[in-house]
């Protein structure tokens, strides 16, 4: 009798512990769930907003997509599309902007535009970071400032990137980096090899991808993204796919917010 108490006081403290460090139990077990372009967005809660990324941490999303750009004096930041037009009507780059000047923006609902480091404090203790890197060209100097934020909020053992081609060399080894099948059996020949420096990240995984990712080690991680699927049909081929996919094996999704009632039962 004594022992069962004991396990079962044990099983309570490692749920309280996961709980006070922002480790929910996952509601969408078997299947992990990371919230593509900032979080859960809405009306409400715009891309790479503060609202959809306490919203994907509320409803135990395990891990948050952010989009990484650079101001004209080389602040980091999180935002999507290379201007400004879509969510505050100034058709002006964010590359030719201060962020003294972005910072000044404001959408209706109260979304601004945040710096990495403010994203990055949030999701501390509460959930993991896939980094989408729309930085152009080659700056070690930046690259080494995201390097340097993500162990700052200790964020970087189970961060992933979706790099560019310019930035792969120095990131790889430092994060665990986005390819194809293709290229990670490419990458196999490298003298630096090894499978936790990379994932397998694609619209399309199948049953044969899932296998010969489990051999190798390597984490297969499906993309289930509006942009992906025409208007007309969303919901239905996007449910398709993922039924697919999951029935292949995968258990890794990155998602748009409207597609997380494909993983409630």
């Amino acid at each position: 009798m004594k022992a069962k108490t004991s396990i079962f006081l044990l099983l309570l403290f490692f749920q309280f512990h996961a709980l006070c460090f922002g480790q929910q139990i996952n509601p969408f077990h078997p299947y992990t769930l990371i919230a593509h372009r900032g979080g859960v967005v809405g009306p409400d809660a715009p891309e790479n907003s503060l609202a959809a990324l306490e919203t994907a941490i509320e409803r135990g999303y395990q891990m948050v997509e952010i989009d990484l750009r650079l101001t004209k004096d080389s602040v980091l930041i999180t935002q999507h599309d290379a201007h400004f037009r879509r969510y505050f009507n100034v058709d002006r780059l964010v590359s030719e902007m201060t962020w003294e000047e972005i910072r000044q923006l404001e959408h209706p609902s109260g979304y601004r535009v945040l710096r990495l480091e403010e994203a990055l404090a949030v999701c501390a203790g509460s959930i993991d970071v896939m980094l989408d890197n729309k930085i152009s060209g080659f700056d070690e100097g930046i690259f080494r400032e995201v390097v340097d934020l993500l162990d700052t909020y200790s964020l970087r053992k189970n961060a992933l990137m979706i790099g560019s081609s310019e930035s792969t060399e120095f990131f790889t080894g430092k994060v665990r980096l986005s390819c194809s099948r293709a290229q990670l059996e490419a990458n196999r020949s490298r003298a630096d090899y090894r499978p936790d420096h990379y994932y397998l990240f694609s619209r399309d995984i199948s049953a044969d991808d899932v296998v010969w990712a489990d051999e190798e080690g390597i984490m297969a991680v499906a993309a289930i993204n509006a942009f992906l699927y025409p208007e007309a049909s969303l919901m239905v081929t996007a449910l398709e796919k993922t039924t697919g996919m999951k029935q292949n094996g995968v258990r890794i999704f990155q998602i748009d917010g409207i597609f997380e009632e494909f993983f409630r039962e």
